[in-house]
């Protein structure tokens, strides 16, 4: 008997022997196809994933853009800019089209008697950073809120590798990509002095703040949906075989301790529901946007505005940090939980609101 059946110390090096090429196995996984994991929709199709919708398809004003980046890959975004008259879309017919009179600070601007141009140099520019799945043309809907509801211009930004964008996404290259659009908002002639508004979800918060972080004098606000503190501290939670091996996330998108100033206003929309990024990880976002130690002064930037000149550093961050919990909202559909859009349109506005503000004081 003793010979036909293996001996313990047979069996303890079996099971450590299998315990070991599982976990090789594991760290291969992580290291090696974490861009497969991170960024799935540049490499296969994921449900009705395909060649993007483009604004055309909804009869929006529009402008299709290409962005070349610095290491030469080509974005294909799309531009939804301001008009006085803005066509009836053809999809979601039955979102309202508010007329350009009737947004808050209309009449003291003067909108009625501007050109097309100058309304469009006159409202705020939203640049939207989609999640890791879809591609931006999945976001046309979201960017149509903003361009039709609170007349927003809007920058769709289509990542390397997504979309019919070049090249191959990773941390670095989604940067770059974040840099490149943000430059186009800049040289742009009929955008370069409007305030720019990030939108981001998901990954594309940790794109926002990364960007903003790094152009804290360009950012007029944040906008963040469902986001996350590092890609390593939620590796854990979405693959709990892989949490130990964390460590070789090279992938990493740390979002905590960027150089934000305090005068940046900042709107966290938490879906309490979100299975994929724990909503723990927004209430520390929030938590760190609510103690932010920098202001512009210390970042080497001059005040926002000549009334902030003199004020305490404590006063500065007052009201500057909004955090919207949504008990229904999952990772995908916070968008369309009610008053999502109600405290955007809040926000936007006192953004545009602010900015006016610096505008006359700067002329005065």
């Amino acid at each position: 008997m003793s010979s036909f059946f293996p001996s313990l110390t047979t069996v303890a090096k079996g099971a450590f022997a299998t315990t070991v090429g599982l976990g090789t196995l594991s760290a291969g996984l992580l290291y090696y196809g974490q861009s497969y994991l991170i960024y799935p929709s540049a490499f296969t199709q994921i449900g009705d994933d395909g060649p993007p919708a483009e604004p055309a398809s909804y009869g929006l004003h529009h402008e299709l853009v290409e962005l070349k980046t610095k290491d030469g890959e080509i974005l294909r975004c799309y531009l939804l800019p301001q008009k006085k008259e803005l066509p009836k879309a053809t999809k979601f017919r039955s979102l309202p089209k508010v007329p350009i009179s009737a947004i808050e600070g209309a009449t003291e601007s003067g909108y009625s008697e501007m050109t097309d141009e100058e309304v469009l140099s006159q409202r705020p520019t939203v640049i939207m950073f989609h999640g890791n799945g879809g591609n931006a043309g999945h976001r046309i809907p979201l960017g149509m809120m903003f361009q039709q509801v609170m007349r927003c211009n809007v920058l769709g930004v289509e990542y390397r590798g997504y979309g019919e964008s070049t090249g191959t996404p990773s941390e670095n290259g989604l940067a770059i990509d974040a840099v490149t659009a943000l430059e186009f908002v800049r040289g742009d002639p009929r955008l370069r002095n409007t305030p720019v508004i990030l939108y981001g979800q998901s990954i594309g918060g940790a794109v926002s703040i990364d960007l903003a972080s790094r152009f804290p004098g360009e950012i007029s606000g944040l906008i963040l949906e469902n986001t996350f503190l590092s890609l390593r501290l939620l590796v854990p939670h979405v693959l709990p075989l892989l949490g130990p091996f964390r460590w070789l996330c090279h992938q990493r998108w740390e979002s905590a301790g960027k150089g934000i100033p305090r005068e940046m206003n900042v709107l966290l929309l938490s879906g309490q529901s979100d299975t994929l990024v724990p909503p723990k990880h927004m209430k520390y976002l929030r938590k760190i946007f609510s103690a932010r130690p920098h202001t512009r002064r210390t970042l080497g930037l001059s005040p926002l505005s000549i009334s902030q000149e003199g004020k305490n550093e404590d006063e500065v961050n007052e009201e500057r940090t909004q955090f919207i919990l949504f008990p229904e909202g999952t990772h995908n559909n916070t968008t369309a939980q009610h008053g999502y859009w109600n405290r955007i349109g809040d926000f936007v506005a006192e953004v545009g609101k602010e900015w006016r503000e610096q505008q006359k004081q700067y002329r005065s």
